[in-house]
């Protein structure tokens, strides 16, 4: 089993949770301060828990056994509790088997599963950014914060962006800004988003020049396939002038 150690439980982004299971880690636990007692004004662990309420909601939609992940709350002075909370975990664990097996998913493909869902997360942080910042103040909140239903409206509703090329003027700010460099295209060449690489982080619609208003929000349709790179050349007409 490995441990990793942080500060504060509101520190575990969802990515990091996703990667673990993508890596092959059978099961995931997080242990956070007691709810309400929080020792910084910041009361992460409530970010914790709805993070974890998520991402158990997303572990269903693709597949896999919610039980893998858990959180649990107790005080630094709760040792007894910690150690039963986690040989509690291990147990299951142990019960479920190893990634893929309760779930009846070949480990590899439920792996491939895990990691395209993770390329999404800053997607799903946008989508849900209200509702991972609300505290809960009852158990009986927890099942409808985030329901199977919304899991697959987030899904199915997944925004992807495309370049126009009757619009692009290769002015290369998007291609700068994208964190994944996931924009081909140089000096006077039309630019495609690579669609295997973009994290749907709306960073390219958001800077492209309003006067441009190249880069397009696409829901529920394919793709339209990328300009061939012969054709991506910009010819820019040379001013004239009147005598």
């Amino acid at each position: 089993m490995r441990l990793v150690r942080v500060m504060c439980s509101g520190r575990v982004d969802l990515e990091f949770v996703l990667r673990a299971f993508s890596n092959g880690t059978d099961g995931v636990f997080i242990g956070g301060c007691r709810l309400n007692e929080c020792n910084f004004i910041t009361h992460g662990n409530f970010h914790a828990l709805t993070m974890v309420l998520l991402a158990k909601r997303i572990m269903e939609h693709i597949g896999m056994n919610p039980e893998r992940l858990r959180i649990r709350f107790m005080s630094g002075a709760d040792a007894n509790l910690f150690v039963e909370s986690v040989n509690s975990f291990v147990q299951k664990v142990k019960e479920l088997g190893p990634l893929g097996q309760s779930e009846g998913v070949a480990p590899e493909e439920l792996k491939a599963r895990v990691a395209q869902v993770t390329k999404l997360v800053p997607y799903i942080k946008r989508v849900n950014k209200d509702k991972l910042a609300t505290r809960l103040n009852s158990p009986d909140e927890y099942d409808t914060l985030f329901t199977k239903d919304d899991v697959d409206r987030l899904f199915s509703g997944v925004i992807t962006y495309y370049i126009d090329p009757d619009k692009c003027q290769a002015c290369m700010i998007c291609a700068r800004r994208c964190p994944e460099e996931a924009i081909m295209g140089g000096k006077n060449q039309i630019h495609v988003i690579d669609q295997e690489k973009c994290i749907k982080c709306e960073t390219c619609f958001d800077v492209c020049p309003p006067r441009f208003a190249a880069v397009k929000r696409i829901v529920g349709e394919p793709v339209p396939p990328p300009l061939p790179a012969d054709q991506r050349m910009i010819v820019k007409r040379a001013k004239t002038t009147t005598p």
